[in-house]
């Protein structure tokens, strides 16, 4: 009989808002259960200082400028970590735990991912084996260290019998997308296409006393500046890094709305996201144009009904999205669950990413593992 662990992951995202949690049950291959998700919101210090950090820190040098504080942010970070884990493991206990931490600076070029969260720390304080620094084997192995659910995804599509060819669209601070086309082969598609909410987000932050544009509400009283959208676009198609395979925050500056409205910031940078979206799901996805292909949505960015319906007018007419909800999972939960399934492939000694997902050499193993001591 093959071995099944519990494992918790604790994923943060690039909205820096909170911990969702999930405890997953599988044998790191071919079967998973979901047995609890909850979202655990950052204190009001936490949210401030990772916002403010990552907007000082947009090179290498800045990580050393700014060391003494993202040591402090980061213990703080473990500490909230440590207190989620051992809260949601009173009645259930846990082999492992898949901890993301809190990534304050991504450049694919450059080849380096910083996530702040001490693992060594973070055993201590709830006695659990502990598996993080996900993505530094992959960056090691020639790999981008993004995005790395495409595995989770294809087992997503295989145990709820979801036809392939299928895409997951994961649209969370940046959006990423998975497509498969079988349940068996390691050979699937992914790669990180634009930004999802993070400009967006940027923007309510700081013209607003809101974390983000609940349902796409401001978007949709606002109205686009047509001149300010078609100088962002043309900026954006002459970028530098279009071949890159993972995108951070960073990548993208909302400068070019400055001036406008709160409402018509929102809605300018609303449209900026949704074209790029579905401009990239129209032009880099194989066969699309010849078959219909199904888009599932997952992430905080599917609840946005405004850049939701731009991405609908921007798509091929083949192409059919809908949330991930309507096969009975929970959107806002796929990445947390992923990392609780990457922690029993870690732990296994198993690849978490692949040559067509990362850009890696070979296939690469997962992350470091701290045991209880």
């Amino acid at each position: 009989m093959i071995k099944e662990y519990t494992s918790l992951g604790l994923m943060s995202g690039t909205s820096g808002d909170g911990i969702d949690a999930s405890i997953v049950k599988s044998d790191g291959e071919t079967n998973y259960e979901v047995i609890l998700n909850k979202y655990f919101e950052y204190n009001k210090e936490i949210y401030k200082t990772i916002h403010d950090l990552k907007e000082k820190i947009n090179t290498i040098k800045d990580l050393e400028k700014f060391e003494a504080s993202l040591k402090d942010l980061e213990k703080n970070i473990t500490l909230f970590h440590a207190k989620v884990a051992n809260d949601i493991t009173k009645n259930i206990d846990v082999d492992l735990v898949g901890f993301h931490g809190q990534t304050i600076y991504h450049s694919s070029i450059e080849r380096i991912s910083k996530q702040l969260g001490n693992g060594e720390l973070l055993s201590q304080l709830t006695k659990k084996n502990i598996v993080y620094n996900f993505r530094q084997n992959d960056i090691k192995n020639g790999g981008e260290g993004a995005p790395l659910t495409p595995l989770f995804h294809q087992s997503i599509l295989k145990k709820n019998k979801i036809d392939v060819p299928c895409c997951i669209l994961n649209i969370g601070g940046i959006s990423n997308v998975t497509f498969v086309d079988n349940y068996h082969s390691h050979d699937f598609i992914s790669r990180d296409i634009g930004p999802g909410n993070c400009l967006i987000d940027f923007w309510v932050r700081k013209n607003s006393n809101k974390k983000f544009d609940k349902d796409g509400e401001l978007a949709s009283i606002g109205k686009t500046n047509e001149i300010i959208l078609e100088q962002a676009q043309e900026l954006y198609s002459n970028r530098k890094n279009r071949d890159v395979l993972s995108l951070d925050i960073n990548d993208f500056d909302a400068s070019f709305a400055r001036g406008l409205s709160l409402e018509d910031g929102v809605a300018t940078l609303t449209d900026f996201t949704g074209r790029i979206i579905g401009a990239a799901l129209s032009n880099t996805l194989p066969n699309v144009k010849d078959n219909v292909l199904r888009v599932l949505l997952s992430g905080g960015g599917r609840k946005n009904k405004s850049l939701i319906n731009i991405i609908k007018n921007r798509i091929l007419k083949n192409i059919v999205i809908q949330p991930i909800d309507d096969y009975g999972i929970d959107g806002d939960f796929v990445e947390s669950q992923a990392f609780a399934y990457l922690a029993i492939r870690s732990y296994l000694k198993l690849p978490i990413s692949f040559p067509k997902t990362t850009g890696c050499k070979e296939p690469s193993l997962g992350g470091e593992i701290i045991k209880v001591r």
